[in-house]
């Protein structure tokens, strides 16, 4: 495991990996971090797309503290490295049960084509409770069509966006 700190907040962040052909599991995960910590109950990411798409990554997840805070993202780019943490806040009405996407944009980011990342979630409550990690990832290429969440698992709800400032270009190739 890895120990990531920004603004003061630490997120322990392991490797989980939940893949089937085409996406990642729906399959409820579990909880590690104690009783009161949140709970990524399922998620969803299409694991490939076009360049120029929107990545939208989908959560499920529960508190019963109602105190969900934020999501903390980290994004891995092979050959380019670690982006810095992106925290997106959750909005007020979904603190104790969150479901939606929160997305990233490539639009307009030049050289995408063949592109790979690796994304890890967590959620932290307000008081520094720390939900287990998820892992999605994704290839990007011209010929790729985003898959589509289950449907009735998820809300269609904007959450907001990874605060990540994409690298196109050869490096992230495969």
């Amino acid at each position: 495991m890895k120990r990531i700190t920004e603004g003061g907040n630490t997120a322990l962040l392991g490797i989980v990996i939940f893949l089937l052909p085409g996406c990642a599991t729906t399959e409820p995960i579990k909880e590690a971090t104690g009783k009161a910590a949140p709970v990524i109950t399922q998620s969803f990411a299409s694991n490939m797309m076009r360049p120029g798409d929107q990545w939208r990554v989908y959560l499920k997840a529960t508190d019963d503290d109602g105190n969900m805070k934020m999501v903390v993202a980290v994004v891995e780019q092979p050959g380019i490295g670690t982006y810095p943490v992106s925290l997106t806040r959750i909005p007020r009405n979904q603190q104790r049960e969150l479901s939606g996407y929160l997305y990233l944009n490539t639009m307009g980011v030049q050289g995408l084509e063949n592109l790979s990342l690796k994304i890890t979630v967590q959620i932290q409550d307000r008081t520094g409770q720390i939900s287990s990690p998820v892992t999605h990832f994704l290839s990007v290429h011209s010929d790729y069509r985003r898959g589509n969440p289950p449907e009735g698992v998820f809300q269609d709800q904007d959450i907001g966006p990874f605060l990540i400032e994409l690298t196109g270009g050869r490096h992230g190739g495969n």
